[in-house]
Formats: C-alpha cells, sequence, structure tokens
C-alpha cells in the first residue's frame, strides 16, 4: 500500500509542477516551447497515478501479475482497473492525447515556436499539432481531476 501512496505523492508533485511552469516561468519567459515542459509533467503525473491505482489493486490481489512498464501498467489499468472503479473514458482520453502528443514529440523531425504556439511538425509537414497555453491549461485541468479521482479510489484506503 505504501507503494501506491508514494506514487500519488509523486504525481501530486508533477502536477504542482506542470501548474508552476504554466501560470508562473510561461507569463514571465513567454517562450512556447516551455509548453512541452508542462505536457512532459503532465504525462509523469499522470504515469505516476496510474501506477498507484495499479499497484493499489496489485497489493489486494485484484489483478493479475502484469509487465511492469509504463505500456504494460498503461494496458492494466484500461483493461481492469477504470471499467470497475468507474473511471471515466474521458480520462482515457486524456492519458491517451498526452501520450500522443509526447510521441509525436519524439518522432517529429522538427518543431518551432509560431507566435505564442510550439508546434510540433509531424511526417514531411503533412501533420503538425499546435500547442498553446490555453490548450495546455485545459489538458492541466483534466489531469488535476483525474489525480483527485485517482487518489480518492486508491490513496486513501
Amino acid at each position: 500500500m505504501e507503494h501506491s501512496v508514494e506514487r500519488i505523492i509523486e504525481a501530486v508533485k508533477h502536477i504542482k509542477i506542470a501548474d508552476h511552469i504554466l501560470t508562473t516561468t510561461y507569463p514571465v519567459v513567454n517562450d512556447p516551447k516551455i509548453l512541452l515542459s508542462v505536457v512532459e509533467n503532465i504525462r509523469i503525473a499522470l504515469s505516476e497515478a496510474i501506477s498507484a491505482s495499479v499497484y493499489f489493486e496489485r497489493n489486494k490481489k485484484q489483478i493479475p501479475i502484469f509487465h511492469d512498464t509504463d505500456e504494460g501498467r498503461l494496458e492494466v489499468f484500461q483493461s481492469k482497473i477504470a471499467p470497475k472503479n468507474n473511471i471515466s473514458e474521458k480520462s482515457i482520453e486524456l492519458i491517451e492525447e498526452i501520450n500522443e502528443i509526447i510521441s509525436e514529440h519524439k518522432k517529429s523531425p522538427m518543431v518551432f515556436s509560431r507566435e505564442k504556439n510550439f508546434v510540433i511538425a509531424g511526417d514531411e509537414f503533412k501533420k503538425l499539432k499546435i500547442l498553446n497555453a490555453k490548450e495546455v491549461k485545459e489538458l492541466l485541468v483534466k489531469a488535476k481531476l483525474f489525480i483527485v479521482d485517482v487518489n480518492n479510489k486508491f490513496g486513501k484506503k
């Protein structure tokens, strides 16, 4: 159980870091590249929250043995834990969206700032992912709600 609590604490820590970067650092520096740092901290927070729920359920012997990787924990979370604990489909979509942004950035041949946007260029510039402060703020708010939900279900038992 203690491992679950540690993961929740880490998730909250990374959400606070993301919030600080977005609300304090970004307005001062005004560099859209910082938005990716916010998204990365949101990803880490979501991953830690998923880990907390998976370890909590595993300690209670509610789920079978799984591959202890980010992908393995996400698979168990989506297939076993989320349906059983009424985790909303919007939360699953949020996790997928954040993971997709980070994945696109890693595969991207080019990223650049344009006006107040951070642009991730896909293959041969056919696909562009544009991040702005408003969109990242919405992702952060959704992530905060998810962390609170996971904490209420798995962190305090």
